[in-house]
């Protein structure tokens, strides 16, 4: 009997991609985990009911969330990573040649051994890097402690479910903000907007009181149905979003990067927004 995995993120939606073979699944201290094979997608991994990530369109949402902000920045040396025991945000930042650490942080250290035995074309050999610092520990008391600083911190969460719903509370955001050198980016992952505009609204929410600027990009992720995913973006160096055209082609022609979805003109075009996403972001009763 063919199985298929349903997503039950959404009150009024689902969709469920049929498993072929299923790899892996289990309960760990955290969260259920499975592991299967679909035709179109590859390896899918989905973590309570909520498909994460998936081996043919992982690049898109890593590439977007680390080079914009890297290249936008231009002199990113040190990266924040809270969550992403998939190690696909790992492996992208440590593309970068001028980034000389990476800190990792993730509360749940089954998924990382996972991902290393079950996802090498995602993490390939990124968990080998010298250049990474392995922290198994709570994000959010981590960013409130660390006397590390960073250029960029990057928040590759799950959904604002289960263990992923601390990620998205004032007291983390805090601790984001506390944690960035200056002239340093904050970046985040808030869903798809025709979704989850709460999601966003209540993220930008927390982040305009703390950021001179707080606003999101988008990107289509062909697993994360519903329309583009918004990416938050938090700095108090404005210029960094005004990066000129020409500059971030000499960056990331610099870099050395081979992409599949970035390049610097999608970087531009990724701030321009929609007027149903600029609405989202507007505080309930605005326009």
């Amino acid at each position: 009997m063919t199985r298929w995995v349903e997503e039950r993120l959404h009150r009024d939606f689902r969709i469920a991609l049929k498993a072929d073979k299923v790899l892996y699944e289990d309960e760990t201290a955290h969260q259920h985990l499975v592991l299967f094979e679909n035709e179109t997608f590859g390896r899918v991994l989905a973590l309570d009911n909520v498909i994460q990530t998936t081996e043919r369109d992982e690049f898109i949402y890593h590439e977007m969330l680390t080079h914009v902000p890297i290249l936008a920045h231009g002199a990113v040396r040190r990266v924040l990573i809270v969550g992403g025991g998939d190690g696909g945000m790992l492996e992208e930042a440590l593309k970068h040649p001028g980034v000389e650490r990476v800190t990792l942080v993730e509360i749940d250290p089954g998924v990382i051994e996972f991902s290393r035995r079950y996802l090498g074309s995602i993490c390939r050999d990124a968990f080998d890097d010298p250049r990474l610092e392995l922290v198994i520990a709570d994000g959010v008391e981590y960013v409130a402690e660390t006397q590390a600083r960073f250029d960029l911190a990057i928040v590759d969460s799950t959904d604002p479910i289960g263990p992923g719903e601390v990620l998205f509370t004032e007291r983390f955001y805090a601790g984001c903000k506390r944690v960035l050198a200056p002239g340093g980016v904050l970046v985040t992952q808030n869903g798809v907007v025709f979704l989850q505009d709460e999601e966003l609204r209540t993220t930008l929410g927390l982040l305009r009181p703390r950021f001179a600027e707080a606003t999101c990009y988008l990107a289509g992720v062909p697993s994360y149905v519903g329309g583009p995913m918004a990416f938050g973006w938090a700095t108090d160096e404005t210029a960094h979003r005004r990066t000129p055209l020409a500059t971030l082609r000499e960056r990331f022609a610099a870099a050395g990067i081979a992409t599949r979805y970035y390049t610097p003109e999608v970087h531009q075009g990724a701030f321009a927004l929609p007027g149903y996403v600029q609405a989202a972001m507007a505080p309930r009763g605005g326009g």
